[in-house]
């Protein structure tokens, strides 16, 4: 029943061990189907290297285990506090990829400084502030609302990806594909905004007219990059 769902998010996880965004074990990602009423992410600890598609771990909208012999990541109420807040969410990728993580712990957005930004974001990157000493006492389930706060309501997939101060980096889609991109983009743009400013000068954000035209040509209404579906 869960089989397609399962190679979906596990096809997610591997990618982004491939795409070199996460190290050991730093990360997670999951896919969630409203048709089925179900959530899948990888399993907690579980390397990468040794993961497969059978180990994904399928739980409800509460984060009830559904499928699976093996605990679902200790991140998954991180995971479900997005979802519950973000309904067009359907992926969530977290990593500890090293330029976005470097922002996190400088406690900083990532500023919009060129088009290559622009053209998948809205705007800049939000960082999350620490949480108090109270929200610590529910740590995965607050660190999934205080990311969740930052964003809009209904528009969660204008600005695909958050940090959170002290500890790592956040990205989300439509669906599985989407949120991998939106997390390989979401550490070259920090990688790029980190070189900008170790360059002697002012830093000049990217103007708004540039910005907008930038995002809406592929995410706007009349959107014109790449063919006609």
């Amino acid at each position: 029943m869960y089989k397609t769902l399962k190679e979906t998010t596990y096809n997610a996880n591997i990618a982004i061990k491939k795409s070199g965004l996460v190290l050991l074990t730093w990360g997670n990602v999951s896919v969630k189907d409203d048709v089925l009423k179900v959530i899948a992410i990888k399993p907690s600890g579980v390397a990468y290297e040794k993961m497969k598609a059978d180990d994904i771990v399928v739980v409800d909208f509460d984060g009830n285990i559904i499928e699976g012999t093996l605990r679902p990541s200790v991140d998954l109420p991180s995971h479900l506090a997005l979802y519950k807040a973000h309904q067009e969410i359907g992926a969530i990728v977290h990593t500890h990829s090293t330029f976005a993580t470097a922002w996190a712990q400088k406690g900083r957005a990532i500023p919009m400084y060129g088009t290559t930004h622009a053209d998948y974001f809205s705007d800049d990157i939000p960082c999350a502030p620490y949480l108090t000493p109270e929200e610590m006492k529910d740590y995965e389930k607050n660190t999934g609302e205080v990311i969740a706060a930052l964003i809009k309501k209904g528009r969660a997939n204008e600005t695909p990806a958050a940090i959170i101060k002290g500890h790592g980096a956040f990205a989300w889609g439509k669906n599985a594909k989407d949120a991998v991109l939106h997390a390989i983009v979401l550490e070259e743009v920090a990688k790029i905004a980190y070189l900008t400013e170790a360059i002697p000068g002012q830093n000049n954000p990217l103007p708004e007219h540039i910005k907008k035209t930038h995002y809406e040509r592929k995410h706007g209404p009349n959107a014109r990059y790449g063919q006609k579906k």
